[in-house]
């Protein structure tokens, strides 16, 4: 059993951690993109791009599935371009329906952090409205966040410096629920707990995802590996990391969760 993960950085790590406890059984690839990250300030036509160059090579090395995990990613990875591979694309959706659900019930609002572009996407739109959760549901984007985990800064002084810049205009008691509709934002769930009461819930859809992955592949009849193995694929940056941290920050992750 081969399958690919692919995201701009280190976030999708987040949804690996899961992976790794629902599938363990299993040969991974973690595809980087952190020549091109962050991707909420590219153009819808260039992660377009740089999705279908990670598809391609999934192809060239025969998966057996691939995850999307990058909400970014996800929301411009339409059933044309999914229609190209042969393997099943598992990707990342915001965890709003569960969140909705919950707040309906307590009569709390519900905040969605995202990237900018995900949060524009029609895909992200048609949710709330299927939901009919606009008059519930209020937006931020939190794009730097994404260039600090990718820097390796968790929480620094910048961070926060950063976080409270971008809650000042929120009344942060008002929301029964923060959804996490980036995969880079579970690296920051205890520091972002900290600006929210106790009662607050997080959401984030990674579990929902590779549970949906591991019933696909028992439908297909995919055996498992006799020999797990983790492999990491890097595009080059500026500052390439080394899979010494990468594997430091996946370790970590998965014991937390």
């Amino acid at each position: 059993m081969k399958i690919g993960f692919f995201d701009s950085g280190i976030g999708g790590l987040t949804v690996l951690g899961h992976a790794l406890k629902i599938l363990p059984f299993a040969d991974y690839i973690y595809y980087a993109d952190i020549k091109h990250v962050p991707y909420g300030e590219k153009t819808k036509g260039e992660v377009r791009q740089y999705v279908q160059t990670a598809m391609d090579y999934m192809a060239e090395i025969k998966v057996d599935a691939v995850v999307i995990a990058c909400n970014t990613a996800t929301s411009v990875a339409d059933a044309k371009l999914r229609r190209n591979y042969s393997f099943p694309i598992i990707g990342m959706e915001p965890a709003v329906k569960p969140a909705v659900a919950y707040c309906q019930e307590i009569g709390k609002k519900i905040l969605v952090l995202a990237t900018s572009l995900t949060l524009r996407e029609e895909k992200f739109r048609q949710l709330i409205h299927r939901l009919d959760a606009t008059a519930m549901v209020d937006t931020l984007a939190l794009g730097g966040l994404v260039k600090f985990a990718e820097q390796f800064e968790f929480d620094t002084l910048e961070v926060n410096q950063y976080l409270q810049k971008e809650f000042a205009s929120l009344k942060l008691s008002d929301y029964g629920a923060v959804v996490l509709g980036c995969t880079h934002f579970p690296l920051y769930s205890k520091l972002l707990q900290q600006y929210f009461t106790t009662e607050t819930v997080f959401f984030d859809g990674s579990v929902g995802a590779m549970n949906h992955l591991a019933d696909i592949l028992e439908q297909k009849g995919v055996a498992p590996s006799l020999d797990d193995k983790l492999k990491f694929v890097i595009t080059n940056g500026k500052l390439p990391p080394s899979d010494v941290d990468y594997k430091k920050i996946l370790q970590a992750y998965v014991h937390s969760i």
